[in-house]
């Protein structure tokens, strides 16, 4: 196992893990991935209401807001919106970690990872659009680099600091 990681193998699967994952999301229609219904049952009390009802903003050109699509579309819109970044945030991470013991520069690694996990955002979007009952936004594509970008950043930071510790 510690070879698996140190060669950076592991990194690379968890990538192919959630690259794959990924697929099989995007392969869904919205009716199949709606949260909703759990929601409903996990929230009914709505908690927050009175605090979210003030926040309003746009994305993609639509209102997102609870009186435009009520309490539990908008905390829904939350939910995916923080898979969107978390699932790239992972694969980021999983791909600089998985190149960086291949590739031996922290600046071509990151750039290398930052452009796979982009290039796969794009990929999914395309996929969605192929895909009945889905919509491929940009603004989706612009948070997943920000998700991969946060965790290259991070784990250039933690790798700088692990290698002056040694030393």
């Amino acid at each position: 196992m510690k070879q698996w990681q140190k060669d950076g193998r592991l990194y690379l699967a968890i990538a192919f893990a959630v690259m794959a994952i990924l697929f099989y999301s995007s392969s869904q229609t919205y009716a199949q991935q709606s949260q909703i219904g759990l929601l409903e049952r996990v929230l009914k009390n709505q908690p927050f209401l009175d605090q979210l009802q003030t926040i309003s903003f746009v994305y993609a050109g639509k209102e997102i807001s609870i009186a435009a699509d009520g309490y539990f579309s908008f905390v829904e819109f939350f939910v995916r919106k923080g898979a969107h970044f978390g699932t790239y945030l992972v694969m980021g991470g999983s791909l600089f970690l998985g190149l960086l013991p291949r590739m031996k520069s922290y600046p071509l690694t990151a750039v290398v990872a930052w452009l796979a996990a982009v290039g796969y955002a794009g990929l999914d979007e395309f996929h969605q659009m192929i895909t009945g009952g889905r919509t491929p936004l940009f603004q989706d594509v612009m948070l997943d680099a920000s998700g991969a970008g946060t965790a290259i950043i991070l784990c250039m930071i933690w790798s700088f600091i692990r290698k002056r510790r040694t030393f």
